[in-house]
């Protein structure tokens, strides 16, 4: 039986790791105790994050460990959001350097042209408080040397949907098609499927790099109205955007997103916006999914996997523009893979998608993959579990163990020719970014354990990417490194 080893950082972490050492260990050994085979050496091995400097701003403070950026603020819209900017100002810097240089090539538009449509889409329907806490960050922002204009940080908050729904949606017609969206890997697992009945819930992140490499931010929010909120996002986003979250409420939830979706109502509210509210004003696994549902423009459209944690009922919601779906269990489980089980959605909003039953893409053969490890693991499944599955580098459509590629759960795009689906282009500089796991105990204390880089530890050197596959050599400069980097734990209220 392997032995579950902390790594601790720094003498007050000896006070972090007695407050959760105990409750861990019986999550993160019962996989070994239970006789499961294949996991990775490093599966239940976690650093506490306790740094050793710490930027403080008023009641505000952040700080860095293992490629994360760690941020707390609290009280009301335009004071958090003020904090918000000021301590993120830097990376504000970066993000809005490389949408000035990425947008024209992608899509033939400037980073202005998608500040005036984020004001003309959105500027007037958020009127108080997130549109509050929106000028607090680019009032934040500048104040530390980032002259950023609530504008622009609008934008950034929406640019998920402007560039993927309304730009070519609605300007381009190309929802005739379907818009691909292979974002993430993601399960939640409860009953008799995981060790001692606990909630497990896990996820990554896959995203274009020079975008997706922003989201190692762990914002702790303390609100003066509603729910404390611990959750991954991106610099000036109000909501998580890649979706990984707790609340003091008991709830926690993922997704991924749904591909070949071709819905879009720009008259209505934001994903960004309802993914908040409902975050930080719901008490009850229903009540997140009315809010959800209230004025839905169907931009960024997800299938949900939440859970309550106290009761231990997950629930799958998918969610179009036209059609939504909730199924809920206390003893199964639900995997996502950027595509809608639900046949309505699947079928009337996503062209019939045929991904589905695919294992020659990214979605078929990851809900093959991960449907066959919630069986293989049933009755163990817990966090260092979970650590492994994410990293899980098993291609179905080959039959090869290890062969880390676009099909296996932990996605590495930039090591697939894709000979076998042509409509993509062979290795391109995307894939996953990190791994989250957390249980209902985790969840209850505002923690959960994260990975930056990707899920399985695979580092990623950009001077001899760009070396090997000079056709994105433009991106060089604008996506970096990212070296392997042990699972960390994050916990509010660790200072």
């Amino acid at each position: 039986m392997k032995r579950l080893e902390w790594m601790i950082v720094g003498p007050a972490a000896l006070v972090l790791a007695a407050a959760v050492f105990t409750g861990f260990l019986a999550g993160g050994d019962a996989a070994f105790a239970a006789g499961t085979t294949g996991l990775p050496a490093d599966a239940a091995r976690v650093v506490a994050a306790v740094p050793d400097d710490v930027t403080r701003y008023g009641d505000a403070y952040r700080y860095e460990a293992n490629g994360w950026v760690f941020l707390h603020i609290e009280g009301g819209a335009y004071e958090r959001g003020y904090q918000h900017g000021r301590l993120m100002a830097a990376e504000l810097a970066q993000v809005r350097r490389n949408l000035q240089y990425t947008l024209p090539i992608d899509t033939g538009q400037t980073w202005r042209y998608f500040i005036n449509a984020a004001t003309r889409l959105w500027g007037k329907k958020l009127r108080g408080e997130y549109l509050s806490e929106i000028k607090g960050i680019a009032a934040g922002a500048t104040s530390a040397g980032t002259k950023m204009s609530w504008q622009q940080v609008l934008a950034v908050n929406g640019n998920m949907e402007l560039t993927g729904y309304w730009y070519p949606g609605i300007l381009s017609g190309a929802y005739k098609d379907g818009i691909d969206q292979t974002h993430c890997s993601a399960f939640i697992a409860t009953g008799s499927y995981t060790a001692g009945g606990k909630v497990v819930m896990a996820h990554n992140d896959w995203d274009h790099w020079v975008n997706g490499q922003f989201a190692n931010v762990v914002i702790d929010i303390d609100p003066a109205r509603g729910h404390r909120m611990i959750m991954q996002t991106f610099p000036g986003c109000i909501a998580s955007m890649t979706d990984y979250f707790a609340t003091d409420a008991g709830l926690m939830g993922t997704e991924t997103t749904i591909g070949n979706y071709d819905s879009y109502a720009p008259k209505k509210m934001p994903e960004f916006y309802r993914m908040r509210k409902a975050t930080q004003y719901a008490d009850t696994l229903s009540e997140w999914v009315s809010i959800m549902q209230k004025k839905n423009n169907g931009g960024y459209a997800n299938s949900w996997l939440l859970a309550d944690a106290d009761s231990r009922e997950i629930m799958r919601f998918e969610q179009g523009l036209k059609y939504q779906s909730v199924e809920r269990t206390s003893d199964g489980f639900f995997v996502g893979f950027n595509s809608a089980t639900d046949p309505k959605i699947r079928n009337l909003e996503c062209g019939g998608d045929p991904t589905y039953f695919d294992v020659r893409t990214p979605m078929g053969a990851r809900r093959v993959r991960l449907t066959q490890l919630m069986g293989q693991y049933r009755g163990a499944i817990d966090t260092g579990v979970a650590q492994a599955i994410l990293a899980d580098h098993h291609d179905v459509y080959l039959g090869l163990a290890d062969n880390p590629c676009s099909r296996t759960v932990d996605g590495h795009y930039e090591l697939d020719p894709f000979p076998y689906w042509q409509a993509r282009r062979p290795y391109s500089p995307q894939g996953a970014v990190d791994g989250k796991v957390m249980d209902s105990d985790l969840a209850k204390r505002m923690s959960f354990v994260a990975r930056w880089g990707n899920s399985s530890g695979m580092p990623f050197v950009a001077a001899d990417f760009f070396a090997a596959h000079p056709q994105w050599d433009y991106l060089d400069g604008y996506v970096y490194d990212r070296p392997t980097q042990p699972w960390t734990l994050f916990e509010v209220d660790a200072l």
